[in-house]
């Protein structure tokens, strides 16, 4: 089997074969995290016949080392805060709230981008299996799966292509179960496993939503 994907939608199709044991089930939910991981989503959703939405997340960024996670915000009004960081670095709460109202006007640009007026997706008592098109060091994961927990998810299923070894053992401790395609010995970055690597649009992720009935992947 070849190491690399051709694109996202190849890497949807291999992604689907490994979730099949969640097909045809009406408690199953694909959530996507845009914009990457919507063309891997949708294929996922089209071979397990399940319903199909966005579910965005944005980092709280640490000023000045956005790679810091102090926090994120997601899909829903849900807020998840890392007391550990913020308190070890004694973060003012003005620094906190500022960062926080800025992601929240990101997040609801993008989510009106994505959804229109539709609602957020019901994850209460759902096994969601939630899509990336590769997970490097997982803070974003983390972040949605600690959303969907808020939101009373049932059960929650880290799905992507690829991921960093040691990212599946940080994401098991808090993921029901981690399916991947690719889980190499050396993960130098998500691109490095795709032919096509070139960045997905708002305007690809608003056209797949919609040529899903408005998110919903009809059986066939």
């Amino acid at each position: 089997m070849r190491t690399q994907f051709r694109n996202r939608t190849e890497a949807g199709e291999r992604l689907a074969e490994r979730l099949a044991p969640y097909a045809d089930n009406p408690d199953v939910l694909v959530l996507a995290l845009p914009r990457g991981g919507l063309p891997v989503a949708a294929e996922v959703a089209k071979k397990l016949h399940a319903p199909l939405d966005v579910f965005v997340v944005r980092k709280l960024g640490l000023p000045g080392h956005p790679e810091l996670a102090m926090g994120a915000i997601a899909t829903g009004g849900v807020r998840v805060f890392n007391a550990e960081v913020i308190n070890a670095l004694r973060i003012p709460d003005e620094v906190v709230n500022a960062v926080t109202t800025e992601e929240f006007q990101e997040l609801k640009r993008r989510e009106k981008s994505y959804r229109d007026d539709r609602p957020p997706p019901d994850v209460e008592d759902k096994t969601v299996l939630v899509v990336d098109d590769g997970i490097a060091t997982g803070s974003t994961m983390l972040a949605a799966v600690s959303a969907l927990r808020r939101l009373n998810a049932a059960r929650v299923v880290v799905a992507t292509p690829t991921i960093a070894p040691s990212t599946v053992e940080y994401l098991s401790k808090h993921a029901d179960e981690i399916v991947a395609v690719i889980i190499p010995r050396e993960f130098y970055g998500v691109g490095q496993w795709y032919e096509d690597f070139s960045q997905t649009s708002d305007e690809e992720v608003r056209d797949l939503l919609e040529t899903t009935s408005h998110g919903v992947m009809p059986a066939v």
